[in-house]
């Protein structure tokens, strides 16, 4: 097996993981530390990648349009947050899941509304419509490094935030004991939204790097959003460490399950045989570690400090 393969493969897994990851930690953000449980998480990523799409069209520029979409997706995770889920948080987890599926379903038709049932295409400019020799004979696309770049930047700065700052703080300890941080004066209510929208802007920043390589389309947040899950559980609920690194482990799974799982089978069956139960096993094989892992470590593989 060639070097160059095994190198872009990588690569590749690098970039899924860092996109989980985006989702992910709003995800922990809202499930770990608010205990909520968001099924709309992925209709905010499918927001994300409509506003960057459109601000894309009529500027011309997508760096723009990411710079300006991000806190437009935070404003409307705000706004969610504050109309629909305050209401929900006293309510149990079953409330959580038939409040956030509707929400789904009242999103993805307002964007039906709005933008149509076809999907929109994200053109990029020219500078990061290239390759890169990243290695001798190696090259890879500059947007893709451009994404793996924009999350390991977005995880340093959630690193920080969370562990370094006031607010940081006031959110580890609204996690492990909401009502005695609210005794000492901090508005929860305000912390709460303020954590929605982070959570929000950044499932919306991973669907903006995801749109130009596939394209915003309605529902694209719903063949997600399992998958995000699954990396919060393994990780360890509430862990911004644990998110990290288990979406790293998941996007190297399933691109390397993807990528080399039929070779394999190929040494111990027909061509034909491994080429059809590869596709099928690989698939699988994010959810046969989640059942791994909670079979012997419930609580996942970094589970938080204090909880």
């Amino acid at each position: 097996m060639e070097a160059s393969i095994l190198v872009i493969q990588l690569l590749n897994g690098l970039q899924l993981g860092i996109l989980l990851f985006l989702l992910s930690a709003g995800l922990t953000l809202t499930f770990g530390i608010m205990d909520f449980v968001n099924l709309a998480h992925g209709a905010l990523y499918m927001l994300g990648a409509f506003f960057c799409a459109t601000l894309t069209i009529y500027t011309g520029s997508f760096l723009l349009a990411v710079a300006v979409a991000i806190p437009l997706t935070a404003l409307a995770g705000y706004i969610l947050e504050r109309l629909v889920v305050q209401h929900l948080y006293h309510r149990d987890h079953l409330d959580h899941v038939l409040a956030t599926f509707g929400l789904i379903l009242c999103i993805d038709t307002l964007v039906h509304l709005i933008w149509g049932p076809e999907g929109i295409a994200i053109p990029l400019p020219e500078i990061l419509n290239t390759q890169v020799e990243i290695f001798p004979g190696i090259v890879f696309p500059t947007f893709r490094l451009l994404i793996i770049g924009m999350g390991l930047t977005a995880a340093a700065g959630l690193y920080l935030l969370v562990n370094h700052t006031r607010v940081g703080m006031l959110i580890r300890a609204g996690a492990s004991n909401r009502r005695m941080v609210g005794a000492l004066g901090v508005d929860i209510s305000t912390l709460f939204s303020g954590v929605f929208a982070l959570g929000a802007a950044l499932a919306g920043l991973a669907g903006m790097l995801i749109a130009p390589i596939t394209e915003a389309s309605i529902g694209m947040g719903s063949d997600i959003i399992i998958t995000t899950f699954v990396v919060i559980i393994i990780g360890g609920i509430g862990s911004m460490k644990g998110a990290f690194l288990a979406a790293l482990i998941i996007g190297l799974i399933d691109t390397f399950g993807r990528s080399f799982l039929d070779d394999i089978f190929k040494i111990f069956m027909s061509g034909e045989a491994a080429e059809t139960a590869a596709p099928a096993v690989s698939a699988m094989l994010i959810y046969i570690l989640m059942a791994v892992i909670l079979a012997f470590r419930p609580q996942g593989l970094f589970p938080p400090l204090t909880r």
